[in-house]
């Protein structure tokens, strides 16, 4: 099973969170990814927009499918990747590195406390299987 990064916190929607401060970078797992195959496209609000918890904020496409993506926490989008518009394939070559999708300020920080830990998802990931 792949090592997950474990300065991050993750949803049962494969996507996860680097926390600091009041800010979230947020991306898709590597088991995202392994299950997406080769990313064509992603979609993600614009600057400025507010997203909810476990809410649509997004898609991401690859050439088996479409899926939708859910912020782990609420808050209000500062940054988006602007690389992934011409490079989305930096998800597949380094999801938690250059493939990250957007920076949110996080609006309620107890939203965070029922994101996973490493371990739980990797526990989470072998219900999975």
């Amino acid at each position: 099973m792949a090592q997950y990064p474990g300065d991050l916190l993750y949803t049962k929607d494969h996507e996860w969170a680097r926390v600091d401060g009041d800010r979230a970078r947020i991306g898709v797992t590597a088991y995202a990814v392994e299950q997406l195959g080769d990313i064509t496209l992603v979609e993600l609000p614009p600057v400025g927009e507010d997203v909810q918890a476990q809410e649509r904020c997004g898609d991401i496409e690859s050439v088996k499918t479409v899926s939708e993506l859910f912020a782990p926490v609420s808050g209000e989008v500062l940054e988006v990747n602007q690389d992934l518009e011409d490079s989305p394939e930096l998800i597949n070559e380094a999801p938690y590195q250059t493939g990250w999708l957007m920076v949110v300020r996080v609006s309620d920080p107890d939203e965070l406390s029922s994101l996973m830990d490493a371990a739980a998802y990797e526990e989470y990931l072998g219900t999975l299987e």
